[in-house]
């Protein structure tokens, strides 16, 4: 192969497997890459919504300073530590997520992956980036440089 077309051996298309096995595992592994993105919002989410109660109880505090004590009373007792949706706080929204569809779905991509191409991931990129290469280029290389 010219320099051009070099491929990390870890990343190269087994020769049982065809462009559009190819294809479908790429599918595959944005679908999940997406889920991970899903995911993350909800961890910011569970992060935003835990500062926002925290920060209620700066307000209940400082509104009990300021004289406000029957509105101080109504925040503390109505809103700080407030199921975020019936009987959850954001915690167990991830953990129902984590546990009913991230966990399955990532466990499926594996076993695909690990059946159909040998636990070869991302072949689709790969591809790609052997393709898109310029050749001769030092930041155009296969593989990392060895240390």
């Amino acid at each position: 192969m010219n320099s051009n077309h070099e491929m990390d051996p870890a990343h190269q298309v087994p020769d049982e497997v065809d462009e559009k096995t190819v294809r479908a595992l790429g599918a595959l592994s944005k679908a999940l890459e997406t889920t991970e993105r899903a995911r993350g919002h909800l961890y910011g989410f569970h992060q935003l919504t835990g500062t926002a109660d925290f920060e209620l109880g700066d307000a209940v505090r400082l509104l009990r300073e300021a004289g406000h004590v029957e509105h101080a009373a109504r925040v503390e007792k109505e809103i700080v530590g407030r199921n975020v949706i019936p009987g959850h706080w954001t915690f167990q929204i991830i953990e129902a997520y984590n546990a009913t569809y991230y966990q399955p779905f990532a466990a499926v991509e594996r076993d695909i992956v690990d059946e159909v191409a040998g636990g070869r991931d991302h072949l689709l990129e790969a591809r790609l980036k052997t393709v898109r290469r310029t050749p001769h280029h030092p930041d155009h290389t296969a593989v990392p440089p060895s240390s």
